[in-house]
């Protein structure tokens, strides 16, 4: 079965281009290098799931004119990746229940925290802020049913955070990874045949891949084609990569198979 992944946004946590920046991507006249910042939309069967739900999430909502949602899957609790989760609310208007959600214990425990009034009911009749229902992942690494779809469940840390990726079918999306399980990260990936990668730029960073650290794991996973996300303003589009590698871009869509 032929499923999509589209790129909501492909950026870094500042989002291309940069307040006040000046640089040569901030600038450019390139749709390519507009970048809000990074998530995507799975579709599978008659199912939509978002991963990530972003500061820029309502503007990528209304551009892509997505106005039904199944689930949500969250890599983590960073700013750039949980911040426009009250524009869910919407959703639970029309749903009429809370907005089942697939992340781990660590990522819950975060959003208990911070975003409490999520798990709190509303007054009956009225639907005072977004609603979620947690499903916990049970496991680092395995597959778990969510919402009626099979999905691979991959863990990795960065600074520290425990991180997850998802794996649907041949498909497979790692944000914000660095520090990884070599055996057990390369062996959920097994049989994917496009990846979905972040790189954060060319120079060194202590919390992401570079382009080629990531280029170098692609290589490793074995995989046929894989498009770079999460990118700085220090990238430009137009610059080359190496066959079966690409930039993802905002709007760009994949097939995938299930």
């Amino acid at each position: 079965m032929n499923s999509t992944f589209l790129f909501l946004g492909t950026g870094a946590s500042a989002g291309v281009p940069v307040i006040g920046c000046k640089c040569a991507v901030c600038t450019s006249s390139s749709p390519f290098n507009r970048r809000l910042r990074s998530s995507g939309l799975l579709k599978v069967k008659s199912k939509q799931f978002l991963i990530d739900v972003g500061p820029d999430f309502r503007q990528q909502a209304l551009h892509y004119q997505i106005d039904r949602l199944d689930g949500l899957l969250l890599t983590h609790t960073h700013y750039d990746h949980i911040a426009g989760i009250d524009e869910l609310r919407i959703f639970n208007f029309r749903m009429k229940r809370p907005m089942p959600c697939l992340l781990s214990k660590e990522t819950l425990q975060d959003l208990l925290r911070r975003y409490y009034y999520l798990f709190e009911p509303n007054i009956e009749g009225a639907t005072l802020s977004a609603q979620l229902e947690p499903h916990l992942l049970e496991k680092e690494f395995g597959s778990v049913s969510f919402e009626g779809v099979a999905f691979g469940v991959l863990t990795y840390l960065q600074a520290g955070m425990r991180v997850n990726g998802f794996r649907c079918g041949d498909f497979a999306y790692l944000s914000d990874i660095h520090d990884f399980d070599e055996k057990k990260v390369f062996e959920a990936l097994q049989g994917v045949n496009k990846l979905v990668v972040s790189a954060l730029r060319k120079n060194p960073s202590p919390v992401q891949f570079t382009v080629d650290e990531a280029i170098a794991f692609a290589g490793k996973a074995g995989v046929k084609e894989t498009w770079l996300t999460h990118l700085s303003h220090s990238l430009d589009y137009e610059e080359s990569l190496p066959e079966g590698i690409h930039w993802g871009y905002d709007g760009l869509e994949i097939e995938f198979t299930v």
